[in-house]
């Protein structure tokens, strides 16, 4: 490897200390299902998220609550603190098209359809408010510095 990608994967992987997600890969659910969910809670506190999810009749909701809680216990790991006296809320999160498997489907007059079955590939990102309010506040400073 390049001395200049082994600089950026070291700056990456620095910058991933301090901050709290978790990551699914190959879900077995069409992307633009899993969208509708992950708009529902993008933004919303850690706790209000999860009962959304948990109400949620769709089938994908599942599989988002407990990549959500899997987020949260890594933020717990990370900084100690617990998730109820540091106000989480979801800071980012995206849906990514993953693999897609080809098969068959049999058609009149000895034709065949391809069905294309999709997965995708969620990130989801939690972080404090109050960080959050922080960084809000440090960047009108140093602009209004300008």
């Amino acid at each position: 490897m390049g001395v200049r990608k082994q600089n950026a994967a070291d700056a990456r992987k620095e910058a991933n200390k301090s901050r709290y997600f978790a990551v699914l890969k190959n879900c077995p659910t069409s992307p633009r299902k899993m969208r509708l969910l992950a708009d529902l809670i993008r933004g919303k506190e850690v706790f209000m998220a999860l009962n959304i999810l948990k109400f949620n009749p769709k089938e994908a909701s599942g599989r988002l609550e407990k990549l959500l809680t899997s987020a949260i216990s890594n933020y717990e790991a990370k900084t100690g603190q617990r998730p109820e006296d540091s106000n989480l809320v979801v800071k980012e999160i995206f849906v990514d098209s993953a693999l897609q498997m080809k098969r068959l489907r049999t058609a009149p007059q000895g034709r065949a359809n391809r069905i294309r079955k999709r997965s995708n590939h969620v990130t989801i990102v939690v972080d404090s408010k109050k960080v959050e309010e922080k960084k809000k506040v440090s960047n009108k400073k140093q602009e209004e510095t300008k």
